[in-house]
């Protein structure tokens, strides 16, 4: 899939580094994905689940948080605000660069940071979180014993994933401080939660009190038998796979029927639903799109022409614009 290397100034200044995957055909929508706690873009959850969302022709930004990854910054100096922030930057390169996202997912605190940023990016319509905690503070489990030398000393280095990170006590002080379940019951989005039921880094439960936090639509995948870094290429692809799939149903209209005007090649007719009621289509050819329908008579609504009296009418080769020329069948 084609991919563009990207740079953007984070919450604290410092250059994110950041890659943009893009389909082939014009882009149906675009999708900003969040990375797992200190995890990279690269991860082969994001990886995979980036790879079936551009098949379905949604372009997908990820990017390294702060201090992560191939990101400046340092990142015992970065909490889950300035994940927000981070992630909220990322919307406004795409805003101005491209069309700003109309998806955002999340895996992990990546998923949490995706709940809490979502309010400040309006023009995002579907969200989606992968094993993630319903709480941020969820990850100080991972900090072990070194959770009371941070709140004690005010710093401690901690292992992860064999690797060893600095944590100050303002880290820990405003995972502490989040309202989740307020944000979450805000939302005012359609929300998608894919969680394995025997994910042992993130439980299960977390899921439970995400979707009942949220308000409809709002839908559950369960990733059964799939780790929490979703490390099976099947997983991630299922994740991605069934996401595009869902999301379409609230995408806006007038981007998909963009996006398959901008694929009609000469001699062929496309065909496409408008979503606005029975039998209402859109009829697009290389130089000309119509809106078809059917009369109320037939059971449509009567916003577009009818299919067989426009055939009918094109053949006696009726003068539409003159009503004196108009015969009605």
């Amino acid at each position: 899939m084609p991919s563009q290397k990207i740079e953007f100034p984070g919450s604290s200044g410092a250059l994110l580094a950041a890659r943009l995957d893009l389909p082939d055909a014009p882009a149906r929508a675009y999708a900003l994905f969040a990375h797992c706690f200190t995890c990279s873009k690269d991860t082969k959850a994001a990886t995979y689940i980036t790879k079936a969302l551009v098949e379905a022709d949604i372009a997908v930004l990820r990017f390294d948080f702060t201090g992560l990854g191939s990101s400046e910054g340092d990142f015992s100096n970065t909490n889950f605000s300035s994940n927000i922030e981070d992630l909220v930057a990322a919307a406004n390169w795409l805003r101005v660069h491209h069309a700003a996202p109309a998806i955002l997912v999340g895996h992990s605190l990546g998923g949490a940071a995706v709940l809490a940023a979502a309010e400040r990016i309006p023009e995002a319509l579907a969200l989606a979180t992968v094993g993630a905690p319903f709480d941020p503070a969820h990850v100080a489990k991972q900090f072990g014993a070194a959770a009371g030398a941070i709140a004690q000393d005010g710093a401690a280095q901690v292992s992860l994933a064999g690797r060893a990170f600095t944590i100050r006590k303002q880290f820990l002080d405003d995972i502490t401080s989040q309202s989740p379940a307020a944000r979450i019951g805000k939302l005012k989005r359609a929300l998608l939660v894919f969680h394995s039921p025997v994910d042992t880094t993130v439980d299960i439960r977390n899921a439970q009190e995400i979707y009942l936090a949220a308000k409809h639509p709002k839908s559950f995948v369960s990733l059964d038998q799939a780790d929490h870094l979703l490390t099976r290429v099947e997983d991630g692809l299922y994740v991605g796979h069934v996401l595009a799939a869902w999301a379409r149903r609230y995408l806006p209209m007038q981007a998909g029927l963009a996006h398959a005007a901008a694929n009609v090649s000469a001699g062929v007719v496309a065909v496409a639903e408008t979503g606005t009621g029975k039998f209402t289509n859109t009829v697009m050819t290389a130089t000309h799109t119509i809106h078809a329908g059917e009369p109320p008579s037939a059971g449509g609504n009567g916003r577009g022409l009818s299919p067989l009296r426009s055939a009918l009418g094109s053949a006696r080769r009726l003068h539409l614009d003159d009503p004196a020329h108009v015969r009605r069948s």
